[in-house]
């Protein structure tokens, strides 16, 4: 099934840039652009694209408020892409919030071609995409600004649903280990943890991997530094 795009960046040469790698894909088309994170929302509403390629910062809208629209629409509208952001810096500001907002992960603009191409089919297959450096990340701003011990009982309590092997599971995934790395760890099949992680994803009403990383953290299920 051929992956639909649309590339949200003010620079109209890295639009046209990022439009000439994708579209040269078999398995992607490149459905739409938008120079802005307004314009974003409204062509993704009348495209229907499976990913949206954002940058973070933008004018009239930045890439953060945009995300979150596309992620939590209004009441009535159905369609919700998959949104991967584009950034200059991997440390920018922006990058956990998004990330908080549902985004599926984030990619250097300055990163190699066939990694950009990856990231899009990753993120359209439904994973996320948070290498282990992107995990550090989120640890640092968590333990920047962690929650009080009472902003911490609400995700605390939702991890009583999970079973212990669920939530080893989800430990596993907050300190940054693959798929394969948590299914050696476990002695499991690859296949038995994706199961499980599906699973924890269901029962705690999350989005991604990305998501779960974060939840671990705010319910106290991980510390930053263990």
């Amino acid at each position: 099934m051929t992956i639909r795009v649309i590339i949200v960046d003010d620079q109209a040469m890295v639009r046209a840039g990022f439009a000439a790698l994708l579209a040269a894909q078999s398995d992607i088309d490149v459905v739409g652009e938008a120079p802005d994170g307004r314009q974003a929302i409204e062509v993704s509403r009348n495209r229907h694209p499976d990913v949206v390629l954002m940058d973070v910062r933008m004018p009239e809208m930045d890439g953060l408020a945009a995300a979150r629209e596309l992620l939590n629409p209004p009441l009535g509208v159905i369609h919700r892409p998959k949104v991967l952001m584009l950034t200059t810096f991997d440390v920018d500001d922006y990058v956990y919030e998004a990330l908080r907002a549902g985004a599926s992960g984030f990619l250097l603009k300055d990163a190699p071609p066939a990694d950009l191409i990856a990231a899009v089919r990753v993120v359209a297959a439904g994973d996320a995409l948070l290498a282990p450096s992107v995990t550090r990340r989120l640890i640092a701003d968590f333990a920047a600004r962690r929650p009080s011990a009472a902003a911490r009982s609400g995700p605390a309590l939702r991890l009583n649903g999970l079973t212990p092997r669920e939530t080893e599971v989800l430990e596993l995934i907050a300190r940054g280990l693959s798929n394969q790395e948590i299914a050696d760890r476990l002695v499991l099949a690859e296949q038995t943890v994706k199961t499980h992680i599906g699973r924890v994803l269901a029962k705690l009403d999350l989005r991604d991997r990305a998501q779960a990383v974060i939840f671990a953290y705010e319910s106290g299920l991980v510390a930053p530094g263990s």
